[in-house]
């Protein structure tokens, strides 16, 4: 049974910054591809940031710059640095994970709210 757990979110005012982490237990073949995903209230759930096994990264246009995705493969974690956080971009933030045989998982989700 694999399992995501997610740390880091939290209350921040507008122009903060925030780091959230999703660290992966129990049995995964190995790790492909890890990626954040963010659903703001009333709306829908929209991809934010991906990292492939060679840590090539890629973003949403809205957090182009201001957010960081990074991966320790000797953890199974990924994390997420965000920087100049907006009110926009309060939502629940979710992590994925997608292993060598083509599983998806995802974790609980984590609240940031940016507010002053």
């Amino acid at each position: 049974q694999v399992q995501l757990v997610e740390s880091g979110g939290g209350l921040v005012q507008p122009g903060g910054s925030l780091r959230l982490s999703c660290a992966a237990s129990g049995s995964i073949f190995g790790i492909r591809a890890m990626g954040w995903y963010r659903q703001p209230p009333g709306k829908q759930r929209e991809w934010v940031a991906a990292i492939t096994s060679d840590t090539r990264t890629n973003y949403a246009d809205a957090v182009k710059g201001r957010f960081t995705i990074s991966r320790d493969n000797t953890k199974n974690t990924v994390y997420l640095q965000m920087h100049s956080l907006k009110p926009e971009d309060t939502a629940v933030y979710y992590c994925q994970f997608t292993d060598w045989v083509g599983s998806d998982y995802w974790g609980q989700g984590t609240q940031v709210t940016v507010s002053s």
